[in-house]
C-alpha cells in the first residue's frame, strides 16, 4: 500500500490553485453546449468523520447516492467515469441508463466507465484510490484528455485535492482551504456577515470548559432560556449535536454538573467522555435551542459557478427525526409557499458572501422557521459546503424531466410549464426489504406499477438500491403534480415495497 503522506501545504495549494484555473474556460466552453465533448469523474467519497459514518445504517452503499450523475449521459458526447469503493451491480446501472430520455442504453454504456476499489472499509474512497497507483492508471486512461475533464465530488477535503492533483483534473467544488466556512463556527460568522438572524450563542469553543463558560454566558444573557444545543463543528445529519437543559441553579458549578450528567445525545450509545474527546478534536459551538409552535426546518440549495455567479437551485422542507429531532431523514420539494421565497433570498445572501471569498460549487443553508403574528422568523442554523441529502433528489428531478427551477415562484417547471413536486428519503427501512437483490427490488417495483414514467413525468425513483438486501434500507424520490400527490406516492411506494413481498 502507498502511504498517505501529506503533500507540503504550500506546494499543494499552489498546484491546486493553478489546476482550478482551468475550470472557468471549461465552464464557458462546455456547460451551455449539450454536444460539447467532456468527461466527468464522479467521486462519491464520504470523506467525513469515520466514527460517525460507522454508525450510519447501510453506509457502505451511500456512495450510490451520486449514481444520479449517470443521467448526465443524456448529453450525447459526455463521458462519465464513476469511482466507487464496491462494485456497482449491473442491474442497478441498467436501471439508471433505462431512464435516459432519448438515449439508447447501448450508446450510454459506451461512454460510461465504472472503476471500483473492491474495498468495503469505512476509509474515504479518495484515500483508497490514492493507495492504489495501478487503479489510478486505469482512471487516467479512462479520462483520456484531462483538459476536457472535471471532477464532481460529494465533499472536498485535502484527500480529494490530492487526488485531483494526481489525476490533473480540476474539481467543481469548494477549495479545502475555505471549508471552515462550512463548519458550525464558520457558519455563525458567515450569517453575521450576511446580516441573517442566528441563534444566540458562542463559536470557536475548544473543550468542555469552554462549553461550560459559553452556557453560563448564555444563561446570563437569556435568563428565561430552558434549553441549549452543543454541536461539534464538523458533525453532519444531526450527529455531534447534544441537547442541554439548564438546571434551576445557573452557576458555573451547577451547569458543569448538568453537562456531565444530563446532556442528551442524538446517538444513544454516546458517552460524556467520548463526546467531549471528539469535541476537542473538532471543536464546536453552543447556541440556544430555538423553540416555537409550528416550527419548520427548511433549507435553500445554491450553486456558485466558476465565474462567481450565485444561482438558487432549490428550496426544501427537511424531514427530521432522532431523539432530539435533529437527524435528517428526508425532505419535501419545494419548501412551503408561505416562506420559500424568503428562504431563497436569505440563501442567496449567504451565497454572495461565500462567492466573495472564492467558494464555488453546490452548498445548502439550513434554517429553523417559526410562525409569528406578522409572518415567519427565519433563524439560520448551518451551511453545508458539499453535496448533501437534498442534492441528489433535485438532480434526479432535473435530469428526468429536463425542466428548470423558477426562482420567481420557487417552483420546478417541466418543459411544458407544469409544476413538479417530490417527497424524498434516504432512510426507508423495513425487514421486508432484506433479502431483495437489486433485480428483485426493481422487479417488485415494476410489477406494482410504482416506477417513474417518462410520459407522465411522475412516479417513484429508487436509489440506495444496493443497501436493501443486507441492510433492509432504501432511498426513494417520489415525483408528482402536487405536494399532496407526492406524499401519497411516497406512502403507496412505502407500503408496497416495505410490506410483505411474494
Amino acid at each position: 500500500m502507498v502511504a498517505l503522506e501529506a503533500l507540503p501545504d504550500a506546494s499543494a495549494r499552489r498546484r491546486f490553485a493553478a489546476l482550478q484555473e482551468r475550470l472557468l474556460p471549461l465552464f464557458e466552453r462546455q456547460f451551455s453546449d449539450r454536444n460539447a465533448p467532456r468527461t466527468v469523474v464522479v467521486l462519491p467519497s464520504l470523506t467525513l468523520d469515520e466514527d460517525t459514518l460507522s454508525k450510519i445504517h447501510g453506509v457502505p452503499h451511500y456512495e450510490e447516492r451520486m449514481l444520479c450523475m449517470l443521467l448526465l449521459l443524456r448529453l450525447p458526447r459526455t463521458r462519465v467515469v464513476y469511482l466507487s469503493s464496491l462494485p456497482i451491480s449491473e442491474s442497478i446501472v441498467d436501471y439508471y441508463l433505462h431512464l435516459l430520455p432519448g438515449i439508447p442504453s447501448v450508446h450510454a454504456k459506451r461512454r460510461l466507465t465504472l472503476i471500483s476499489c473492491h474495498d468495503a472499509s469505512h476509509h474515504p474512497l479518495a484515500g483508497k484510490l490514492l493507495e492504489r497507483p495501478r487503479l489510478l492508471d486505469r482512471v487516467r486512461s479512462a479520462i483520456g484528455d484531462p483538459s476536457k475533464c472535471h471532477m464532481s465530488c460529494f465533499t472536498v477535503t485535502d484527500l480529494e485535492r490530492r487526488l485531483a492533483l494526481e489525476l490533473q483534473v480540476p474539481i467543481y467544488g469548494c477549495d479545502p482551504d475555505l471549508s471552515d466556512w462550512g463548519s458550525k463556527s464558520g457558519s455563525r460568522k458567515l450569517f453575521r456577515e450576511a446580516g441573517l438572524d442566528l441563534p444566540a450563542g458562542s463559536e470557536d469553543l475548544r473543550d468542555e470548559q469552554d462549553v461550560v463558560s459559553a452556557l453560563v454566558e448564555l444563561a446570563r444573557e437569556r435568563p428565561d432560556l430552558r434549553k441549549a444545543v452543543v454541536k461539534h463543528n464538523d458533525g453532519f445529519s444531526g450527529a455531534g449535536n447534544a441537547l442541554f437543559t439548564f438546571p434551576k441553579e445557573r452557576s458555573g458549578a451547577a451547569i458543569g454538573e448538568a453537562l456531565r450528567t444530563s446532556l442528551r445525545y442524538d446517538d444513544p450509545d454516546e458517552r460524556h467522555d467520548t463526546y467531549f474527546a471528539k469535541f476537542e478534536e473538532m471543536q464546536g459551538i453552543v447556541e440556544e435551542f430555538v423553540a416555537g409552535s409550528g416550527k419548520e426546518s427548511p433549507s435553500a440549495q445554491m450553486r456558485i459557478d466558476p465565474s462567481g455567479h450565485v444561482e438558487v437551485v432549490s428550496t426544501h422542507d427537511q424531514v427530521l427525526g432522532g431523539p432530539n429531532g435533529q437527524e435528517f431523514s428526508g425532505c419535501t420539494f419545494p419548501a412551503a409557499p408561505d416562506y420559500r421565497l424568503e428562504i431563497q433570498e436569505q440563501g442567496r445572501r449567504v451565497g454572495e458572501a461565500l462567492a466573495a471569498k472564492g467558494v464555488i460549487g453546490r452548498f445548502a443553508v439550513d434554517f429553523l422557521s417559526i410562525p409569528e403574528s406578522d409572518g415567519w422568523r427565519h433563524v439560520a442554523i448551518e451551511v453545508n459546503l458539499r453535496k448533501g441529502g437534498t442534492t441528489h433528489p433535485f438532480l434526479v428531478l432535473q435530469f428526468l424531466t429536463d425542466g428548470h427551477y423558477d426562482d420567481e415562484t420557487g417552483l420546478f417547471l417541466t418543459p411544458s410549464g407544469e409544476p413538479r413536486y417530490y417527497y424524498a428519503s434516504d432512510n426507508v427501512r423495513s425487514d421486508g426489504l432484506q433479502g431483495l437483490t437489486p433485480l428483485d427490488l426493481i422487479d417488485v417495483a415494476v410489477e406494482r406499477d410504482l416506477l417513474f414514467h417518462g410520459s407522465r413525468q411522475t412516479g417513484l425513483f429508487l436509489h440506495l438500491i444496493g443497501a436493501a438486501s443486507e441492510f433492509g434500507k432504501l432511498g426513494m424520490v417520489c415525483i408528482a403534480e402536487s405536494a399532496e400527490k407526492a406524499a401519497a406516492t411516497y406512502q403507496r411506494s412505502l407500503d408496497s415495497l416495505a410490506g410483505p413481498v411474494d
